[in-house]
């Protein structure tokens, strides 16, 4: 990386970290990051919805079965995403809950028990003598902070509860979104006889671009490589297609 690119970031990494600029950001807390639920949605949406299109393709089956089947696709199976990762991120917040329950019981009916839980994990990190028995006595000090940290170290949960209905928001929008490109084509064609001339691969260029631009999306927010993230969503994405294409070519043998 070039010096003045170097020097630019950490100028930038200063200025965030100037007391007042961490305290404000502190007390926000964590913001709830969607990243999974759109890749969730979007990912799903653009193979499902192009895996009926490859499937009627491979069966010889008409158009109009491509418009009625992808649109049954993209309500009812995206409603059912969003439906499961909404029950899923609130299965996620009442484990949490329960287990939070679960901590407050044991620490009242046999502290010493769990006191040795939390010197046995920060001995693990490396805390030893008097700096392990100040730490140990800091946080059983303080019953929310001892159940908190009983929470991230020994269950591996966050302390914080995800909003569900937006995670489930999310996921359907992007489920519709990018699931809707690959009918896009045929339902064209039947607001608009033969306007496209071939459908089916121009599908497939949309599915592909699909796959791309989501990939590309996804190694731009974790800091990845967004051709090598952009390639890897195309080839996943292009297996499952080919599977349904195959599916549907065999079973238009079977009938015939």
């Amino acid at each position: 990386m070039p010096p003045h690119r170097v020097q630019a970031e950490r100028e930038q990494i200063i200025a965030c970290h100037a007391p007042a600029r961490i305290a404000a950001r502190l007390a926000r807390g964590p913001s709830q990051n969607f990243l999974r639920d759109f890749i969730y949605g979007a990912i799903d949406g653009a193979i499902t919805t192009f895996a009926i299109v490859a499937g009627v393709a491979g069966a010889g089956l008409s158009a109009t079965v491509v418009v009625i089947l992808g649109l049954a696709n993209l309500l009812a199976d995206g409603f059912s995403m969003a439906v499961s990762n909404y029950l899923g991120v609130r299965a996620e917040n009442q484990l949490r809950d329960k287990t939070r329950r679960q901590e407050v019981r044991e620490i009242a009916l046999y502290p010493e028990g769990e006191r040795e839980e939390i010197r046995q994990i920060f001995r693990a990190k490396g805390f030893e003598g008097v700096a392990l028995s100040t730490i140990v006595e800091t946080i059983t000090g303080d019953e929310r902070l001892w159940v908190d940290t009983m929470l991230q170290d020994e269950h591996g949960l966050t302390l914080e509860s995800a909003n569900a209905i937006a995670a489930a928001a999310v996921t359907f929008v992007a489920f519709i979104s990018l699931g809707a490109l690959p009918l896009l084509p045929f339902l064209i064609n039947a607001a608009s006889v033969d306007a496209v001339a071939q459908p089916y691969m121009v599908s497939c260029a949309l599915t592909a671009v699909s796959f791309i631009l989501v990939g590309a999306a996804k190694g731009a927010q974790v800091g990845s490589s967004r051709s090598m993230a952009a390639l890897e969503t195309l080839l996943m994405g292009g297996a499952a297609a080919l599977l349904a294409y195959g599916i549907g070519y065999a079973l238009n043998g079977l009938v015939a």
